[in-house]
């Protein structure tokens, strides 16, 4: 008998929690023989806690994961992956904004034995400029990281047992979770499905949350900043010589005169710019290499409650 374990990461989704668990309890389960809900607390400070306490009162299959603060929701998933135990695990959002029904479909499918399963927007009910992040942000993705990434992208997803052991050995601070799945290379299918305009409560993914997470898939995944950085400095050394014949040969002949402060003072501030650019992308990587030498954490859990004399 497989066993589906459904991991829901909360933060600040107190309106949402009891409309997401009657969607799974009506949808899913009844199609489901063997099920765990783990529900992860990422630091919520509004009354999610206190929801999702309520829905583990009736549920006994429902197990609740408190973390001690908000780690973002890389971390939450991973906190649920650390803890479920079944056989495959999927993600539901609790904005509701994913229809229940792909859980099913990806379920199916990994019963076929696809170890990877991902659920892949094929469009959005949200507004221009959220789309337009969000296919930069896969553009990059497969153009300068990981060119198995779907084209509608990906959040919502299934995953074997073995791939949920290999994402434990891999942990890694300032990742993107997506990515790490893709990076396995287990047998993988895919599902489509349009993804919904959120209809309750207010969405906690900020600009400074997106841009942390191209800056982190790019550098974790890809070579290319660095690439870039010697391509530059290769480009400015040719640049440097041939220019510096230039000045000779003009010395020589008697045709420098005091003319061109203008031009040099755009050179010099493109260089000295380039230069803080790269210093600002050598400083990306001393920082991650210094924060994983660190060796903390991904997330600390402050507690867990599971109701195992409770029943449905």
């Amino acid at each position: 008998m497989s066993k589906l374990s459904i991991i829901v990461p909360v933060y600040f989704n107190a309106e949402t929690l009891p409309l997401l668990y009657e969607e799974i309890k009506i949808k899913i389960l009844p199609n489901i023989s063997d099920y765990e809900i783990i529900m992860v607390d990422d630091g919520s400070k509004d009354t999610s806690w206190n929801e999702m306490e309520k829905i583990a009162d009736v549920d006994k299959n429902v197990k609740l994961v408190k973390l001690s603060r908000n780690f973002g929701s890389h971390a939450a998933i991973l906190a649920g992956l650390n803890v479920c135990t079944g056989d495959c695990a999927t993600i539901k959002a609790a904005d509701l904004q994913e229809p229940a029904e792909i859980i099913l479909d990806m379920y199916k499918s990994w019963q076929l034995g696809n170890k990877v399963v991902l659920a892949v927007r094929t469009d959005r009910e949200e507004s221009f400029s959220q789309k337009m992040f969000a296919n930069l942000y896969y553009w990059l993705v497969r153009k300068l990281a990981i060119s198995s990434m779907p084209k509608g992208g990906f959040d919502c997803f299934l995953i074997d047992r073995k791939v949920i052991e290999a994402l434990k050995l891999l942990d890694e601070k300032n990742s993107a979770i997506t990515l790490q799945i893709l990076w396995t290379g287990f047998k993988t299918d895919t599902i489509y499905y349009i993804r919904k305009k959120r209809e309750a409560g207010r969405s906690r993914w900020t600009l400074a949350k997106k841009i942390k997470l191209v800056i982190d898939s790019i550098i974790s995944f890809s070579y290319v900043p660095i690439r870039f950085m010697s391509i530059v400095g290769f480009l400015f050394f040719i640049g440097s010589l041939c220019w510096g014949t230039v000045v000779i040969i003009l010395r020589l002949i008697g045709s420098i005169q005091v003319q061109g402060w203008t031009t040099l003072m755009i050179l010099l501030l493109f260089s000295s710019g380039l230069i803080m650019l790269t210093l600002g992308i050598l400083g990306e990587y001393i920082w991650r290499g210094t924060d994983a030498a660190r060796n903390r954490p991904v997330y600390i859990i402050d507690q867990i409650e599971e109701r195992q004399d409770k029943k449905v």
